[in-house]
C-alpha cells in the first residue's frame, strides 16, 4: 500500500470563471455531479469549493456547501477535502465557514501570504457571461491572497480539534519551512500530506527543477512523517504529475487546476482528468490507491 498513488481531483476551486470553459461545474448540482464522476473513475481524494449558482462567483455560503457535499457522501466513499483557501478576495472568517459546518474529513490549507496573478487570463479574447469575472481577475495584479501565520494557526486550532486532517498547500519553497515551524510546534500530526503546488503567478514555477527542488526540500523537513502530493496549474498538470508520481508522490489532477486535456483541448469533465492520469500511471506500471487506502496511507480517520 505504501507504493499507491492517491489521485486526488479539485472539482472547480475559484481561479477559472464560467467563461473560460462550459465544462466548468458551477451549480451544486454540476459540483456533485462532477465529483461522484471523479470519484468512480478513481479520485480518492475530492477537492471542494462552492460558487454561486447563478453567476458561478466562489462563494462562501454554507447553504451552498448543503446542496452538494452531503450527495457526494452519500454516492462515493472518497475522502471529502473542503477548502479553507476559499478565494483571494475572501476573509478568513468566510472561508472557514463551510468546513466549520460540515466538518469534513480533510480540509486544504495554505501555507502563506503571496501574489496570486490570475490577471494573465485576460489576455485570451473571450465573451464574458458575467460582470464580476473581469474584475475579479483583474483585481489580482493589485492584490494578495492573504495566509499569515496567524490565520493558519487559527486554521490550525478550529479544524484540527474536529478531527480534521489537512492538505497542506505549498506554493514555493518557504511555504515547507512554514508547516516544519508549526510540525515543531506540534500543531500538525503527522504523516503530513504535503500538496506541492507549482505555476501559479507569484509561486514558484511548473518544471522539473522546481518538482525536484520542492521533494528534496520536503524530504529534508520532514524526513518519513509526510506524504508528498503534486498538483502543476494549466499543461504542465500531466506531466509534472506523472513526474512526482514516478518520484514516489502522488498527484493531483481537476478543472481547479487546469481546464485542457490536451493541446487546444478543452477538457469536458473532472472524470476526464483522473482517468488519463490514471491510465498514464497504471501503463507505467503504478497501482492506484483506493478511498480507504487512502486514508491508511495519510491517516485520515474511517468514515
Amino acid at each position: 500500500m505504501a507504493n499507491k498513488v492517491i489521485i486526488s481531483c479539485a472539482i472547480t476551486g475559484s481561479i477559472h470563471t464560467p467563461s473560460m470553459s462550459p465544462h466548468l461545474p458551477v451549480t451544486p448540482d454540476e459540483i456533485a455531479a462532477s465529483a461522484i464522476g471523479a470519484a468512480e473513475a478513481g479520485a480518492a481524494v475530492l477537492h471542494l469549493h462552492a460558487r454561486d449558482p447563478k453567476t458561478g462567483a466562489p462563494t462562501p455560503d454554507v447553504t451552498v456547501f448543503e446542496q452538494f457535499v452531503p450527495r457526494i457522501r452519500e454516492a462515493t466513499n472518497a475522502i471529502i477535502n473542503i477548502t479553507t483557501g476559499g478565494s483571494a478576495r475572501m476573509s478568513i472568517e468566510e472561508r472557514l465557514k463551510g468546513p466549520a459546518s460540515l466538518q469534513p474529513e480533510m480540509c486544504s490549507l495554505n501555507l502563506g501570504t503571496m501574489n496570486f496573478g490570475l490577471y494573465p487570463m485576460l489576455d485570451r479574447p473571450r465573451e464574458w457571461k458575467h460582470d464580476w469575472e473581469v474584475p475579479y481577475l483583474e483585481a489580482t495584479r493589485g492584490g494578495m491572497f492573504k495566509n499569515t501565520l496567524a490565520d493558519i494557526e487559527h486554521i490550525l486550532t478550529t479544524m484540527g480539534p474536529l478531527g480534521t486532517r489537512f492538505e497542506f498547500e505549498c506554493y514555493d519553497i518557504g511555504h515547507l519551512y512554514t508547516l516544519a515551524h508549526f510540525l515543531d510546534r506540534k500543531l500538525v500530526t503527522p504523516p503530513l500530506f504535503v500538496q506541492t503546488v507549482l505555476g501559479i503567478l507569484g509561486g514558484i514555477g511548473a518544471n522539473p527543477d522546481s518538482v525536484v527542488d520542492m521533494r528534496r526540500t520536503a524530504d529534508k523537513l520532514f524526513g518519513k512523517d509526510y506524504q508528498w502530493s503534486m498538483l502543476a496549474a494549466g499543461r504542465n498538470q500531466m506531466p509534472l504529475g506523472t513526474m512526482a508520481a514516478v518520484m514516489g508522490g502522488h498527484v493531483r489532477v481537476g478543472l481547479e487546476d487546469n481546464l485542457w486535456i490536451g493541446k487546444g483541448e478543452l477538457s469536458t469533465s473532472n472524470a476526464q482528468q483522473v482517468t488519463k492520469i490514471r491510465t498514464i500511471l497504471e501503463e507505467l506500471g503504478l497501482a492506484i490507491a483506493t478511498p480507504d487506502e487512502a486514508r491508511a496511507i495519510i491517516g485520515v480517520r474511517p468514515r
